[in-house]
């Protein structure tokens, strides 16, 4: 700002440095008050004087941030700002509001950055959640500070290592369909009411067989099982941490599949509850749907087909198809590709089923090396051409008795359904693709419609070709429901398979092969088998080591091999430990837990943080969330964490509730998504992003130095170089316009471009917000206690109306508009009515606290706002006195007319007629038409 304008700003106009001012003075004062401190109902957060004891709870909870580095970018804040808004309201309309913020700070790019700069990544997240915290505070967010939570914290992850051991001592039911304690397991094994899987009495069974078979049932078990092995980052990924092109989604670098030795979830024992239970849930459809295809519940059967090394398992969804299985494809990663694959070709083999090998066991062997080096992804991939080879080995088909190829292909998966497929040619794209490139039969077994002269048919239609005598499978001429059903009963009662239902849902894989993150509460003994450590010795503190780098390889290393840094830490790997039997020997776990452990369950540590006897005091889970409508009452998020954590919480959370310690089944009731803010981005010639801070507009133009360059918008971040932070729109403007231009700028769950000279709107607005109550040049109350007008009066209440309820209904950016609204009405005013300007200064508290307090505090009252009345309307003055009526002739607007709101329709058609005598010119209109309360239309 020029002096001469600086000169000539009255001096108490509302500024930026009033508004800092005032900013910075409210947040200390709620701070030192403990304004936005939720009473709890009993324990050391109960507070009988509080003026919310006893009212009705409502808990809102935002997705807690992985604090990185970089700080908050204007995006980060959306989802954050429109909570704290809702939770302001509703604190305001009479509820106890629990509203609190904590820490995702365990995590790969923490340790990431800690290898590259040789700082302790404990040092490096706890100097980051600091710059959040800072940040958050300036933007005014009414959180229970008492009730912070970091993962990182000992104090914390004791309590979820102690969550694993409730999985870890689980099992679940099918029949009770829950999970119970494996105590439970081991009685029934005992009794012989449960019997083992070779028909042993428990009692004879040696100790370690006994441990491996309840170790087999839990729903937390180490498993051989196939992996996402990512050399670069040196860990094992997720399903869910590995994108659509077969990378990591940290690091972009290549996964492979792998067999390795790990921790898993056994979160597919509760896959049909996680996808019936989506009905209690208010959620978006698409997230809903997201959840529902990854899961991936098909209704179908296992079929087994003979062969010589015994019987192969698929799954079909299809089993009316029977018929037209040519072959089989199974895994190369199968257990019994080794078994089938024969010593020498078969007489009369295609030269194209041994890719030009001259025994099956090259042929095998070579295509395994050339399967392992590619992703899960790029093997699914229905645009690569088909590939496989022979394995030399036959199996049977149930159906028909036919001596049937079995191939290898890279397109089956060992970790999905069983690692092997009936191949149907006619009746599957990609197996006629396969079937045609290897010159493998094909038969239709379901009739296409007339003149279809497509490839595989895989609509409906009665079934061809599809009777046998001998087997006594006849399918022939019933539709595919009917075929189905026929062909499940068939293969029941012949013991060739049985119904089943199939998920594309696989196990949780739980460990990671890095040093930050929760270490297991788990030993081993001389065994080699897991054993859990009591809840005596919680938690396991993760040591400080020198060396916390996992061992990472060349990206292309497919056969690496993990090398954990916990590995290293010999005094703490290598224990002794009186465990009950004496003291005995034993070796930690060395993998720690992933990152999503610690946010399956902050939730409910935010209702107890400071408990050190349980996770969480019953009676304050029930009161925050149990009741009549269960869970939490909003949760605002990121679309993108609509499988990884949501579905993880679920599952844990179903666990907790299977076995007692919670009180319901589903911890997030209502979920919204908050939209995206998209900012400018700029490419120069080459195509490369450049720094957007450093680019200028001349003449509608974009320009980096001399060179002009071209605008889009996208995602804000480090990739596209156009992070843009909050900071300097606090400064500039002060925290209040910020939000107020953030919830205005569209709905809360829509995306929208960010324009930084629009912010100027929303500073103005505020201003004459300011100057409705405060006079500009001597800072004195511009209120009068002299009655508002009808016309005012009416207008106001209509306000107080319209902003509840969309306050309520998260409509933030129709509520600033009806705001600015109301002040607009006051500007041509010599002073404001008090009846007007405290309203005023409540309903604008949500969007913009600091202001709003020092409004409310300057009108008089000496406590804060947070916990006075919102306003309510007074119905009587919502309805109109008078309505106004556009008269159209003949289609266009030729007059309006304003009459009583209850006047009769010959009172309305009198008195447009009048309005509009002119265009009449004396004729009588041949129609009038009079629509109440909206308008008339004139037809001459």
């Amino acid at each position: 700002m020029s002096e001469a304008s600086a000169a000539d700003t009255p001096p108490h106009r509302y500024t930026a440095a009033v508004a800092n001012e005032i900013e910075a003075r409210w947040q200390r004062r709620w701070a030192d008050e403990g304004t936005f401190r939720a009473p709890n109902p009993t324990g050391p957060l109960a507070d009988p004087g509080h003026p919310r004891a006893g009212a009705p709870q409502m808990y809102v909870l935002d997705m807690f941030p992985y604090p990185s580095g970089a700080g908050l970018h204007v995006g980060h804040p959306l989802g954050y700002i429109g909570t704290d808004v809702y939770a302001r309201y509703q604190r305001m309309a009479g509820h106890n509001v629990l509203h609190a913020m904590g820490y995702d700070a365990f995590g790969l790019p923490a340790e990431q950055y800690a290898i590259q700069t040789g700082t302790h990544p404990r040092a490096t997240t706890e100097a980051n959640i600091a710059r959040y915290a800072a940040q958050l505070r300036r933007l005014g967010l009414a959180h229970d500070d008492r009730r912070t939570v970091r993962t990182m914290d000992p104090a914390y992850y004791r309590w979820t290592q102690w969550i694993f051991l409730q999985v870890f001592g689980s099992w679940y039911d099918p029949q009770a369909r829950r999970a119970r304690p494996i105590a439970d397991l081991v009685a029934e094994f005992a009794a012989g009411t449960r019997p083992t899987p070779d028909g042993r009495p428990w009692a004879e069974l040696p100790e370690v067989d006994r441990r491996r078979l309840v170790d087999d049932h839990r729903l937390a078990y180490v498993s051989e099982a196939p992996v996402n092995w990512c050399p670069g980052l040196g860990t094992v990924l997720a399903n869910e941490e590995v994108t659509a092109d077969g990378r990591s989604e940290r690091g972009n670098f290549p996964v492979y599949p792998r067999k390795l030795r790990q921790w898993m979830m056994r979160i597919t024992a509760y896959a049909d509850r996680l996808v019936e239970d989506l009905a209690l849930l208010e959620w978006p459809e698409a997230i809903t749907a997201m959840q529902r295809h990854w899961i991936g519940r098909s209704t179908g059967a296992h079929v087994d087909f003979a062969t010589d090394a015994g019987p192969v398992r698929v799954f079909t969804t299809r089993p009316d198809t029977l018929f037209g299985a040519t072959y089989l494809v199974l895994a190369p990663e199968h257990p019994l590709v080794d078994a089938l694959t024969a010593d020498a070709w078969p007489a009369g083999v295609p030269a194209v089923w041994t890719d030009g090998h001259a025994t099956p066991a090259g042929a095998v062997s070579a295509y395994r090396a050339f399967a392992a080096a590619k992703s899960e992804v790029e093997r699914q991939a229905d645009a690569k051409e088909k590939t496989g080879v022979f394995t030399g080995g036959y199996a049977v088909n149930p159906a028909n008795g036919a001596r049937i190829p079995v191939f290898i292909a890279d397109y089956v998966l060992a970790g999905y359904g069983t690692g092997a497929i009936m191949a149907v040619p006619a009746q599957d794209a990609r197996d006629w693709e396969f079937a045609q490139a290897y010159a493998l039969p094909i038969v239709r077994t379901v009739a296409p419609p007339e003149g279809f002269d497509g490839e595989a048919f895989t609509g409906e239609g009665p079934a061809v070709n599809s009777s046998d005598e001998r087997t006594g499978l006849r399918l022939d001429g019933l539709g595919v429901a009917q075929a189905k059903a026929a062909a499940v009963a068939w293969l029941e009662e012949t013991g060739h398979g049985v119904g089943a239902v199939s998920y594309r849902l696989r196990d949780w894989l739980f460990s990671r092969q890095r040093y930050w993150g929760e270490p297991f509460p788990i030993v081993y003994d001389e065994t080699g088998l897991p054993v859990a450590l009591p809840e005596s010795m919680l938690p396991v503190v993760l040591p400080e080591v020198e060396d916390f780098a996992p061992r990472t390889f060349a990206a292309d290393d497919a056969a690496s091999s993990p090398e954990t840094p916990l590995s290293r830490a010999g005094e703490w790997t290598e224990v002794e430990l009186d465990l009950g039997e004496g003291p005995r020997r034993y070796r930690r776990e060395t993998n720690v837990m992933p990152q999503w452990a610690g946010s399956c369950w902050y939730e409910m540590r935010y209702l107890d943080p400071t408990n050190d006897t349980a996770f969480v005091d019953p009676q304050a889970e029930r009161y925050w969330m149990g009741g009549a409508h269960p869970g939490v009452d909003l949760y605002v998020g990121g679309a993108e964490h609509a499988v990884l954590h949501l579905l993880y919480a679920r599952f844990w959370h179903k666990v907790l509730f299977d076995l007692g310690h919670v009180s319901h089944p589903e911890p997030f009731r209502r979920l919204v998504n908050q939209g995206m803010i998209q900012g400018p981005a700029y490419t120069d010639g080459r195509g490369q992003y450049v720094e957007a801070a450093r680019v200028v507009e001349r003449g509608g133009a974009f320009y980096l130095g001399d060179e002009e360059v071209r605008r889009e918008f996208g995602k804000i971040g480090k990739s596209l170089k156009n992070v843009i932070t909050p900071d300097d729109f606090c400064t500039e403007y002060g925290a209040d316009t910020f939000r107020v231009y953030e919830m205005s700028m569209g709905p809360l769950d829509a995306s929208r471009p960010w324009e930084t000279r629009a912010i100027v709107g929303s500073y103005r607005f505020l201003q004459r917000a300011w100057r409705a109550v405060v006079d500009e040049e001597s800072g004195a109350l511009r209120v009068t206690d002299a009655p508002a007008d009808e016309k005012l009066r009416r207008l106001l209440h209509r306000t107080v109306d319209g902003v509840r309820a969309d306050y309520a209904a998260l409509r933030f950016n129709t509520a600033v508009a009806k705001l600015i609204e109301l002040t607009n009405g006051l500007t041509q005013l010599a002073a404001t009515p008090r009846e007007v300007a405290e309203p005023l200064a409540l309903m604008l508290a949500p969007l913009a606290p600091h202001v709003a307090e020092e409004l409310w505090h300057r009108l008089g009252h000496a406590d804060s706002l947070a916990y006075a009345p919102f306003p309510t309307a007074d119905p009587a003055l919502l309805v109109d006195d008078a309505v106004t009526y556009p008269v159209q002739v003949n289609g266009k607007v030729r007059g309006r007319v304003e009459v009583p709101a209850d006047a009769a329709e010959e009172v309305v058609r009198a008195a447009a007629l009048a309005a509009v005598a002119d265009q009449l010119a004396g004729a009588a209109p041949r129609k009038v038409i009079v629509v109440p309360g909206r308008m008339v239309s004139i037809v001459r």
